[in-house]
């Protein structure tokens, strides 16, 4: 296991924001010489890929979902080939490596030798030097250092979601953006909705009209509890964190942030990414108390509104043993829609539903979508991600603090919620936000 460290970057650990004399931008000026080793190593210019060239594919982040996703990018395109890993963890860049060259349909383009499992916290940068198209999987936190990274050296990326955990990382992700479309790249997010064929043409009859105009939406993420991998003895706090990263604000942003966010981008799809003009929240810890689940909530209530009246009602929880629901629904003057079950009735009894016309694999589509585009030349870039992020953000801080936000003031927010320093020794945990004495930063 590689204990190097990256540079210090601003944090946030007692209601007072840590400044911190480096920034984010500071974190990411290696990115440059990165392109220069891509250069030197002979790297293809993914951007200008032929259908015969061999795409050296490279994963940053080796956990399920991470390993999943290299899979499927695999799949989309015959003439691509897995050549390097990174991971936290030497453990986690093993595992993966070994799961995908048992499957048989693409083991034999699984060709990581040990040069090129890469390992600890710097270990995305020889991903970068070493591949043409990434595939992007770390807990959340670190998404927009890595991103601001890989673009700066010319480099197409798959991001999974959410693409950031505070605003000033929803911002870098942001210029991240701006620098792909400069540059003709490919960022395609892991907001999988979005690339379901069903999905699509259920949310583009309602954006024509189908219930008429949108009076109001209600969604909803009612979940059970998912993993935790407990706590060894010889593990250091960071790394405790690390394993458990669902659990802690700066890792992943808490779980409105990190599963909720699917509902919520649904929602801003509908409303064609237009930003609400506030939201008010609730949320706390019901059932999962043990300070074994971090700093985050088990639960958020939340109301956003546009400035045309336009309502959204949502909900989420992680809660063992209860009822379960993953639904959104659509209010409108000639009828009601269920976007999660395709369905559309409008009130004078007309009723359509999506009809499968074949595969929907939503998490294979959206990889079929970015290896044809790097193929085609085509710049495409998920600037959607920003948004869908920051909407999950601003509800969080709403529910933390007890106030309404603004998304004016959730854009701005200089809550850096990235500890001072990032190495294997001891990190303070954000303390638990009590709403009424958390602060809006």
């Amino acid at each position: 296991m590689s204990t190097s460290s990256t540079t210090p970057q601003a944090g946030e650990s007692s209601g007072e924001t840590v400044q911190s004399p480096f920034s984010r931008r500071d974190f990411l000026r290696s990115a440059a010489a990165g392109a220069a080793a891509a250069t030197a190593f002979g790297i293809l210019n993914p951007a200008r890929a032929q259908g015969g060239d061999v795409l050296r594919v490279g994963l940053i982040g080796c956990g399920g979902r991470g390993t999943g996703a290299a899979r499927e990018a695999l799949l989309a395109d015959p003439n691509t080939q897995l050549v390097a890993v990174a991971d936290v963890f030497a453990d986690m860049a093993e595992n993966s490596v070994k799961r995908l060259k048992t499957d048989r349909k693409i083991a034999d383009r699984v060709v990581v030798d040990d040069g090129h499992r890469f390992v600890g916290f710097d270990a995305y940068k020889g991903v970068i030097e070493t591949c043409d198209v990434i595939v992007h999987a770390t807990p959340p936190g670190f998404r927009p250092q890595h991103l601001r990274a890989c673009v700066e050296a010319g480099k197409h990326v798959f991001t999974e979601k959410p693409v950031a955990v505070d605003a000033p990382g929803v911002r870098s992700v942001m210029e991240s953006c701006a620098i792909a479309r400069d540059k003709g790249l490919c960022v395609v997010s892991g907001l999988c909705y979005r690339y379901e064929f069903a999905k699509q043409e259920t949310i583009q009859r309602l954006q024509d009209g189908a219930v008429g105009d949108i009076v109001a939406l209600q969604t909803t993420y009612n979940t059970g509890g998912l993993w935790h991998k407990g706590r060894e003895p010889e593990w250091t706090e960071m790394e405790y964190q690390l394993r458990n990263w669902l659990y802690f604000d700066w890792l992943s942003g808490d779980h409105i942030n990190e599963q909720h966010i699917h509902s919520l981008d649904k929602i801003m799809w509908v409303l064609r990414d237009l930003a609400p003009a506030k939201c008010t929240a609730s949320g706390g810890r019901a059932q999962r108390t043990d300070p074994k689940y971090g700093n985050i909530y088990d639960h958020f209530n939340g109301v956003y509104e546009w400035a045309n009246g336009v309502r959204c009602f949502n909900s989420c929880r992680q809660w063992e043993s209860t009822s379960t629901d993953v639904s959104d629904w659509v209010f409108g003057t000639k009828g009601v829609a269920n976007i999660q079950d395709h369905y559309i009735r409008t009130y004078d009894g007309v009723e359509w539903r999506h009809e499968s016309k074949g595969p929907d694999n939503m998490y294979q589509n959206e990889h079929n979508a970015f290896l044809a585009a790097i193929r085609k030349g085509e710049a495409r870039v998920d600037e959607y991600m920003c948004s869908s992020t920051l909407a999950a953000i601003l509800c969080r801080m709403s529910a933390y603090t007890g106030k309404t936000i603004t998304w004016e003031q959730a854009l701005n927010s200089q809550l850096d919620l990235t500890p001072k320093t990032i190495d294997w020794g001891d990190v303070p945990m954000n303390p638990l936000p009590v709403p009424g004495q958390t602060e809006f930063v």
